[in-house]
Order: C-alpha cells, then sequence, then structure tokens
C-alpha cells in the first residue's frame, strides 16, 4: 500500500506490504539522508518505520469504539547499520512486526528491520488503547508516488537552531502534511527529529571517527503541537572515547516537554 504525498508516510515514502492480524510489513528509504546538524548520514528514519510498523500490529488489535496512540518506542541498530544502508542506498529498509503477548490498555508489538535481508535493527511499540476521538479527521486523500525531492530538512521542515553551549537544537516548523490523524506531529516525525538532535549531542566537537546510534528510546509524554517554541534538543549526559549518552526532548508550541528520549551511541 502506497501512501498520499500530502500524508506524513507518504512524504517519507513508507510503504505497506502486508498488514494482517499476526503480522505487519513496511518499508521506508534511507540510503542518501544526512543529520541537517552534522551533515553525516543517518538512519534516523528507521524510528518512523518503527513507530509506522509496530504501531500498525498493536493498531489492528484494537476493538469495536477504539483508537491507539503510541506510548514508547524503542529501537536497537546494528553499529554499522549506515555503511550496511550505504552499500545499496537506492534499496529501502524493511520492516517486520508482530504482537506480543496478550493485550491489555496497552499493546506491545515487536518488528525487525532488514536491508537486504540483512539484519539491520530490533524494535519494540508500546500503544495506548484508547477511545475513538470525537475530532479525528479523515485519512488524507491525494496522489502517491516516490518521496518528493529535498533533504530530510526538507521533508521533517526543521532547521538548524543557533543555541550555544552544547545543546543541540532543531526547530520544527508548522506543516500540516506531518500532523497524524489527531493533528498533532505524527509520532515518527518526532522519533526521527529527537534521533537527529541526540546523534549530534553526543558528537558535538569530537575529533575522530562518530559515535553511531546503537539504541533510542522514546517516550511519549503528551501531544506534540506545533507553534513558535516549538523544537528538538539534546544535550550530551556522557560522551567518552566509545561511548556517549544524549537525552532529548520535543518541546511543543506550550514550552512544555512533550516527547522524552534518550539515545546511546558506540564508536
Amino acid at each position: 500500500m502506497f501512501y498520499p504525498l500530502n500524508s506524513p508516510l507518504g512524504r517519507f515514502g513508507v510503504v505497506t506490504h502486508r498488514e494482517a492480524d499476526d503480522e505487519c510489513i513496511a518499508s521506508i528509504p534511507v540510503g542518501g539522508l544526512v543529520n541537517p546538524l552534522t551533515g553525516a548520514p543517518t538512519i534516523a528514519p528507521l524510528a518512523m518505520l518503527v513507530d509506522h510498523t509496530c504501531g500498525l500490529a498493536n493498531h489492528r488489535r484494537r476493538h469495536d469504539g477504539e483508537w491507539t496512540v503510541s506510548s514508547e518506542l524503542s529501537l536497537e541498530v546494528r553499529p554499522d547499520a549506515t555503511d550496511v544502508v550505504a552499500a545499496a542506498p537506492d534499496e529501502p529498509v524493511v520492516a517486520t512486526a508482530r504482537p506480543f503477548g496478550e493485550r491489555g490498555r496497552v499493546g506491545l508489538a515487536l518488528c525487525e528491520l532488514t536491508h537486504r535481508d540483512v539484519p539491520l535493527a530490533a524494535a519494540t511499540v508500546r500503544s495506548f488503547f484508547i477511545d475513538v476521538p470525537d475530532d479525528l479527521a479523515d485519512f488524507p486523500d491525494g496522489p502517491t508516488g516516490p518521496p518528493p525531492p529535498g533533504s530530510l530538512a526538507d521533508r521533517m521542515r526543521v532547521e538548524v537552531a543557533e543555541a550555544g553551549g552544547a545543546t543541540a537544537v532543531l526547530l520544527q516548523r508548522p506543516d500540516p502534511v506531518l500532523n497524524n490523524l489527531l493533528g498533532v506531529v505524527h509520532g515518527g516525525v518526532s522519533a526521527i527529529g529527537l534521533e537527529l538532535v541526540a546523534s549530534a549531542a553526543v558528537n558535538a566537537g569530537r575529533a575522530g571517527p562518530p559515535l553511531r546510534t546503537g539504541s533510542l528510546r522514546v517516550n511519549y509524554v503528551r501531544q506534540f503541537r506545533v507553534g513558535d517554541e516549538s523544537r528538538y534538543e539534546a544535550t550530551a549526559s556522557h560522551a567518552g572515547r566509545s561511548t556517549g549518552v544524549a537525552e532529548a526532548r520535543a518541546i511543543g508550541a506550550d514550552g512544555r516537554i512533550a516527547i522524552t528520549a534518550r539515545l546511546t551511541a558506540y564508536r
């Protein structure tokens, strides 16, 4: 299934290949994308693929009158993931997700990510089951196709901010295409932004080989709405010779923390 270009999934080139109760499979192009803060190749869009594929596996477990919202995302990546993707940049990364355990108020799904059948990452998503919101919008309708030309920053509508000090900051500009059906920034989009700033924070001022993302854990605290104060920011709590840890936040229009994340990176 291809998605309209005026939807978050369509803009980033997500394609769903299978959607069933026991298994959901989707893909996303990642090759050639770079972190706007560092200029280095990035695997940040994997977070969007995980949010979609595992989220879909959880969504299929909802009862009549229910909807799902992501509460937590965890991604574990092999250290040479960018090299694997760079070897065949035109090939997408594929995620295969399955539900895990019995569902309660929260559902859990697991997925494995591969590139040309090479294992790349493993991930989980927890989703809350909620009553269908009264203000749920209709799914966008429009043409489908490959993602529009431009950089990752262009697709995300983010700008590098002059933060000063050791904080890495990306400003999130308004763009309705990036919103989900609840009218807030899509969880996969925000997870990309958090990975980008966290990765930049652990590599700030670093000489020699960069630290590469090993794990990313995202907690969705409240809805992320865009306004003048909307941004992703991160600071490194540790940046050593072989490992680094960064704490990241998505700040909403009201100036409050909407999403938190922790990234661990390795040389």
